[in-house]
């Protein structure tokens, strides 16, 4: 039996956004007359996505200039930051859940504010990625990013499903919830592509290994079967290079060793499991490849900084 072609097209990066699943989301239509300001505390590990359907608005997030947003654009706030939208630059902004709200369902809601003056409609979600590559991947964002409408098939196709969005959200059919909730998925998968594509920050770090052609064969490796028992010796024989330059080009690239990245990220797949699952810690250290319990209580305390069975807790009381 011929042996797998180490060389064959891959696509490391793809399999990365794949894993941009989300769950724990939450949707708001926004119905707002000027004068109007919306204060969104910080919401740690969600990313936070805004589209304007009808008006514009000023996105302000400390440390940024501030943008105006207008129809047809998505802007995301990737980590969570705290942050301002506002009819008018400086205008008063109500915290966010001072707000009176309809509830449409347990997961969608309306918002309505302001003075009377001209209209400004949004689409705004809170979405959270619990897989360690999308972790991985939205730490490396900046803080905000804005895709505006351009003349190009990406930009005809992102602008239609807005448009398509925005009507579900006027009319709010039988089944349109779970529309708008995919089409937000897609959206802001689509955004991260954009940036990815034509950020040249995103030429580097781990996003840049993962282009790479040997270390983000590595890396695809390891994220597709953390468990196995990877050294150095049999990672570097997999994309054919010799055991000190891949340990050399991986450490420059990725910034981590890559014995102590396997590690971090099977202790990330971990903490995933558990926060998604009754899987017991005794199973959970055999799927990952540890002899023991004992082992592998101590590796993830050492990765994660506490014991798995208080992870657990965290996550049960969360």
């Amino acid at each position: 039996m011929n042996s797998p072609d180490v060389w064959t097209p891959i696509d490391p990066l793809g399999e990365a956004l794949h894993f941009l699943r989300m769950s724990g989301t939450f949707y708001c239509r926004s119905e707002f007359t000027a004068p109007w300001g919306l204060d969104l505390p910080p919401m740690p590990q969600c990313l936070m996505f805004h589209v304007i359907t009808t008006g514009q608005c000023w996105l302000e997030v400390e440390g940024e200039a501030p943008q105006l947003l207008q129809p047809g654009d998505l802007a995301l706030v990737s980590r969570g930051e705290g942050h301002r939208l506002v009819s008018s630059p400086g205008a008063t902004a109500a915290p966010l859940f001072d707000l009176p709200r309809e509830m449409i369902s347990e997961r969608y809601e309306v918002l309505r504010q302001g003075g009377g003056g001209t209209s400004t409609h949004l689409i705004c979600g809170a979405v959270r990625f619990d897989h360690p590559a999308a972790h991985q991947l939205i730490q490396l964002l900046p803080k905000v990013i804005r895709i505006q409408p351009r003349p190009s098939p990406q930009s005809d196709w992102i602008r239609d499903t807005l448009r398509f969005m925005a009507a579900e959200a006027k009319t709010l059919r039988p089944g349109g919830e779970t529309v708008i909730t995919r089409l937000a998925d897609i959206l802001v998968i689509q955004a991260i592509r954009a940036w990815i594509e034509h950020d040249p920050a995103a030429q580097s770090g781990w996003l840049g290994a993962l282009q790479d052609r040997q270390v983000g064969r590595a890396l695809q490796l390891i994220h597709r079967d953390p468990a196995r028992a990877w050294t150095l010796a049999t990672l570097a024989s997999e994309v054919a290079m010799s055991r000190s330059a891949f340990a050399a080009r991986f450490t420059d690239l990725v910034g981590t060793p890559a014995m102590h990245y396997i590690g971090r990220w099977r202790m990330h797949m971990a903490l995933t499991r558990l926060k998604e699952s009754q899987t017991t810690i005794a199973d959970l250290a055999s799927q990952l490849g540890y002899q023991s319990e004992a082992a592998f209580n101590r590796a993830f305390k050492r990765y994660i900084g506490m014991p798995p069975g208080m992870a657990r807790r965290q996550a049960d009381a969360a």
